[in-house]
């Protein structure tokens, strides 16, 4: 899967550089409208200016995915690590359980006979 996903970024990247190069003609862009219709202005290539919004458009998606990509795996660990402390059996079952020895008997006294006497 890591080789598909690196192909895919290799041919996005080769795709955008083309885009770029072939693109290098600067053009007018305009900012922020100013009194009197003036705008503030700036010229720039065409393929910096596709790799902004590019970039304006892909890393708050990006950011989206990652952020619940990390939600999913802390709430994957929370439940793996409740269903780990469930199925463990607990320190307290093994103390009730009385061990048996040789010579020791598990029968209860009989209350007819009392060993004072």
């Amino acid at each position: 899967m890591n080789i598909i996903r690196t192909v895919v970024w290799v041919a996005i990247t080769a795709i955008l550089v083309a885009f770029i190069a072939m693109n290098w003609t600067k053009v007018p862009v305009n900012f922020w409208p100013l009194e009197g219709g003036n705008y503030i202005h700036f010229e720039w290539p065409v393929g910096v200016i596709a790799l902004v919004f590019f970039l304006l458009g892909a890393v708050p998606v990006w950011l989206y995915l990652r952020a619940v990509r990390w939600r999913m795996g802390r709430r994957i660990a929370t439940l793996e690590n409740s269903l780990r402390a469930s199925s463990m059996p607990s320190i307290n079952a093994h103390a009730d359980v009385p061990s048996t020895t040789e010579g020791v008997s598990n029968e209860a006294p009989s209350p007819t006979s009392s060993p004072e006497g």
